[in-house]
């Protein structure tokens, strides 16, 4: 009989607990006193252990909130099928059924190997199976969100392709197939998952018959030209989608016509369905004509907590200036052709204010420091970092050594970042150590903003949009390229002096940006 896993009583006044997170894969083997799930009530969080080994089957997603004392798992001894309808237990050797002996055992096995009701004997060699795992990605990271399958559950792939999109809340990453085989998908899209989790399987071997490439002939290839295209060779379209577990919650999500209460009624965990698909409906989007709710992913729920933590932790004060752009605008269209020519890449605002901010960071150090504890720690480096908006969410990739890099450098670095962070192609250490931000929500339009830090950080300058306006110039009106600059600081380490005389350096910067470029 399977071993039944239950939410523990936690106190008199609690009669619920969500499940915060499984640490083990539905149908993964489990070892006595391992971490099977974390469990998070309203006042406390604790871990559940394994009290037996075996075979662990998932009930209830993450995510759900389930009464004190609800059946969230079943543990069940390891089996091997011998026959169509009786399953044999792996034993440990020696060990017997109750009222027989080692040796009868042994003759049971023998007799039921005569029969090779799979085509194979016990003592044939099985096909290797390859365990799929979410990869550590740095110290601090413990878990990933599965972002995308690349493959479909069943589907055959080939050795290097890409199987698997997994979203940490710094990076993304890719799996690639290790050989030729067929992908068991274990953990669906949207679930989040630890670090060394096995998400699925690759059983290394044949694969599908419509995934082979058989010899034809010239005549053979020529007539097949002419021939409809055919559907994948996956999971057949008649396999049995009005049986399908994933398809019944699916259909239960797309009904519009239900109420409020009745689709919270209907979505609530039928333990009869398969966990995998209990998991894929609770990560996916759920509407009842008036509102949609969706799980954040791990990415945007670490935005929010630094955001959160930033507002909290720093004494955060903005200060306001602006600048002439005309000066900068007649320096991209003098050089812009034979600066595209030489070095491929086009000169964009972007590093010219780099440079600003390293040359304002040198007259201004106190910018270029951070509290830790009690202490002050001083940069004396310049590692710039540029916030990039993505699909995904808000990302800063650091620019290295912004005062020894020139702007053609500095330009390449950008459109690389900006590029990889699109695809989804930015790693880890291209996010760290950053000393100094810039946001550039001009390119969006915005006219004024008041910038957060991005901790640990001291300071963070927002560009803003272009705006032709009316200017006082040598007692006269004139209508120039004017852009709003913000500098959002740390109060604790930088005075409102520094931080204006801060903003003035870029200013000066530039409206003269010549005298930036020869350093003068």
């Amino acid at each position: 009989m399977a071993h039944e896993v239950k939410i523990p009583a936690a106190g008199e006044s609690i009669n619920s607990a969500t499940i915060g997170q499984w640490h083990k894969a539905d149908g993964e083997t489990v070892a006595q006193g391992e971490l099977l799930a974390t469990i998070e009530t309203d006042k406390v969080s604790s871990e559940l252990e394994a009290e037996i080994g075996g075979i662990i089957r998932i009930m209830v997603p993450e995510g759900e909130e389930v009464a004190i004392g609800t059946v969230i798992a079943e543990i069940g001894e390891e089996v091997e099928m011998n026959s169509a309808d009786s399953p044999v237990v792996l034993k440990v050797a020696g060990e017997s059924e109750e009222g027989g002996s080692p040796e009868a055992s042994s003759e049971a096995d023998t007799a039921g190997d005569e029969s090779e009701p799979f085509g194979f004997t016990v003592l044939d060699e099985k096909p290797e199976v390859i365990d799929i795992k979410v990869p550590a990605a740095g110290e601090s990271i413990a878990s990933a969100t599965i972002a995308q399958w690349h493959k479909r559950d069943g589907e055959g792939v080939r050795e290097g392709e890409t199987l698997v999109t997994l979203e940490t809340d710094k990076v993304s990453a890719e799996l690639d197939a290790e050989a030729d085989g067929v992908l068991d998908i274990l953990s669906p899209e949207g679930m989040e998952v630890a670090i060394g989790a096995v998400i699925g399987t690759l059983t290394v071997g044949a694969l599908p018959t419509a995934m082979a490439t058989p010899s034809v002939s010239e005549e053979e290839k020529a007539e097949a030209t002419s021939l409809p295209d055919t559907v994948p060779p996956a999971r057949q379209e008649d396999d049995s989608p009005a049986t399908d577990p994933a398809s019944s919650a699916a259909a239960v999500l797309r009904s519009s016509s239900l109420s409020g209460e009745e689709a919270s009624s209907r979505l609530k965990p039928d333990f009869s369905v398969a966990p995998e698909a209990l998991r894929r409906e609770e990560v996916n989007p759920v509407s009842d004509g008036r509102i949609t709710r969706r799980r954040m992913s791990s990415l945007r729920r670490k935005i929010a907590t630094q955001l959160v933590n930033a507002q909290q932790t720093a004494a955060i004060l903005t200060t306001f200036n602006e600048v002439d752009m005309s000066a900068v605008i007649e320096l991209r269209k003098t050089v812009q052709e034979s600066f595209m020519e030489k070095y491929g890449v086009k000169l964009g605002f972007m590093s010219l204010f780099v440079k600003a901010v390293v040359h304002a960071l040198q007259e201004v150090p106190s910018l270029n420091g951070r509290i830790d504890g009690d202490e002050i720690i001083e940069n004396h480096f310049y590692d710039i970092g540029i916030a990039v908006g993505t699909d995904r969410g808000l990302v800063v990739p650091v620019v290295r050594d912004g005062d020894k890099k020139g702007c053609p450098e500095i330009e390449k670095d950008i459109l690389d970042y900006s590029e990889r962070a699109r695809d989804g192609k930015i790693q880890l250490e291209d996010l760290q150590g950053g000393i100094f931000t810039i946001s550039n929500g001009g390119i969006y339009g915005s006219l004024l903003s008041t910038p957060i830090l991005n901790p640990p950080q001291s300071g963070i300058l927002g560009m803003h949009t272009i705006q032709e306006r009316p200017v006082a110039v040598e007692g006269k009106v004139e209508v120039r390229p004017m852009m709003y600059l913000a500098l959002s600081y740390d109060h604790r380490l930088v005075d409102g002096k520094e931080a204006v005389t801060f903003l003035i350096k870029i200013k000066e910067c530039l409206e003269s940006p010549a005298s930036l470029l020869l350093e003068l």
